[in-house]
């Protein structure tokens, strides 16, 4: 599915990126199950309160969908946000692509073209 480093970026944060990756490359699709917390963990070689953090978050943000007594799925809205909502969600991406290509010096032009890059290679 994906992994994680030691790279300073806490675990849970990288789980929660890695899970959101999935989704936008379409490797998991609405309706689609993610793995048990204990699954995911022993997967990963992290401890499960770091999944549960991540999911729980996922789950607040309206990208997974848990039941009671239920495996978690990927939430419908995941795939196609409309109107309000997408609009949100790309402006705080845009917002945190745009501050990162500005704190490593990229003009304005380059970090286009890398971002239209990106949105070329994705899958679909």
């Amino acid at each position: 599915m994906f992994s994680v480093s030691e790279s300073g970026v806490p675990l849970w944060k990288q789980v929660e990126s890695g899970i959101r990756q999935s989704i936008a490359n379409r490797k998991l699709r609405p309706g689609d199950e993610v793995p048990s917390v204990r699954d995911l963990a022993r997967q990963l070689d992290v401890a499960p309160n770091t999944i549960q953090r991540a999911y729980r978050h996922l789950i607040r943000g309206g990208i997974l969908l848990a039941r009671r007594g239920k495996k978690t799925v990927v939430a419908p809205i995941a795939e196609e946000m409309r109107g309000a909502a997408r609009e949100l969600a790309l402006e705080k991406a845009a917002k945190q692509y745009a501050t990162l290509a500005g704190a490593v010096g990229a003009p304005l032009d380059e970090a286009v073209d890398e971002l239209i890059a990106a949105y070329q290679r994705l899958p679909g």
